[in-house]
């Protein structure tokens, strides 16, 4: 895709998502819409270190989280407005990237993925025990109307998540094509090798983890005025882990379009699904279909169309 086209789709999403509430009535769409471009902002932010470094993060909650308690402390502390809050949670973000990179990305494989995943553990304490932001109790975060365009507040922050999805895939487009992404790639098929040929892998390694970690960020800003309450359990859940490393798995991690793909994809499953099962089966469902995909398909979907369409070739 050139970037006219890229660009010209990446204007017309956030025209159709800013006329969407004029247009449609149904609140459900808005609720369903804000997971599934949760997702999509997941999923490339994720990818960012996991897919183009090769570095597998499964902090991916942590970050989430401490976006999400980011908006919260800004509201509580300022009344700060959505776009302060986003921006908040990005810096913190960022630098909880910076320090995490900095700490683990001198290690690899198993060692850095143990790393990342007490992270989770240390900010979830953290909250836990800190009573401005309501501590293990929870804490209730009451939107005004938006005051303008907006019908309402879910529809509201449904755009808002848009706009963040498509920065995400924005900035994930623009790695992959930079020497950023030419660098995380030789860093990916053999990091000591890269080092010798003169690639600065360490500050490769730590910008990734913070446009990584600042991206995590962001998409959990927004959450706190989507659920009115948030509480520690939630916004470190263990779904968010999950999804980060199925979502790109299951679409391909070697291109800016997989994770899109397959953040539509998990999220359209699990939105059938909790109107079928019980929502606990939903973990056990990520579970399946993500040993299904490394087993079967470890490229992604979109491995599997390039081996089909070079057997059609040869056929």
């Amino acid at each position: 895709m050139s970037t006219r086209i890229f660009i010209a789709a990446a204007i017309a999403v956030l025209v159709l998502g800013a006329l969407a509430p004029r247009v449609v009535s149904n609140g459900y769409v808005f609720y369903a819409g804000f997971v599934a471009l949760q997702y999509v902002v997941i999923a490339t932010a994720w990818n960012i270190l996991g897919g183009y470094a090769g570095f597998v993060n499964f902090g991916s909650g942590a970050f989430v989280g401490v976006g999400v308690y980011a908006a919260v402390f800004l509201f509580n502390a300022l009344h700060a407005p959505l776009w302060a809050q986003i921006a908040g949670a990005a810096c913190a973000g960022g630098l909880m990237g910076l320090g995490m990179g900095y700490l683990t990305l001198r290690i690899q494989g198993v060692y850095f993925s143990i790393g990342t995943l007490a992270l989770t553990t240390v900010v979830n304490t953290v909250i836990v025990n800190w009573s401005f932001v309501g501590a293990a109790r929870g804490a209730t975060v009451i939107a005004g109307q938006p005051k303008i365009w907006f019908p309402n507040v879910v529809s509201y922050v449904c755009f808002a998540m848009l706009a963040l999805a498509v920065v995400s895939v924005v900035i994930a487009r623009w790695i992959e094509g930079s020497w950023i992404g030419r660098g995380l790639a030789a860093i990916r098929a053999d990091g000591a090798a890269a080092e010798c040929a003169g690639v600065p892998t360490l500050k490769l390694k730590l910008l990734a983890a913070t446009i990584s970690g600042a991206l995590l960020a962001t998409a959990g800003a927004p959450y706190p005025y989507y659920a009115s309450y948030v509480e520690p359990d939630s916004a470190f859940s263990i779904n968010y882990a999950l999804n980060a490393l199925a979502m790109p798995l299951i679409g391909g991690t070697r291109n800016w379009t997989g994770p899109v793909i397959g953040a539509l994809l998990l999220s359209g499953v699990e939105q059938a699904a909790t109107v079928t099962i019980p929502s606990e089966m939903n973990l056990l469902i990520v579970g399946v279909v993500l040993i299904g995909f490394v087993v079967l398909a470890p490229d992604g979907l979109l491995g599997l169309a390039d081996r089909a369409i070079a057997w059609g070739r040869r056929a």
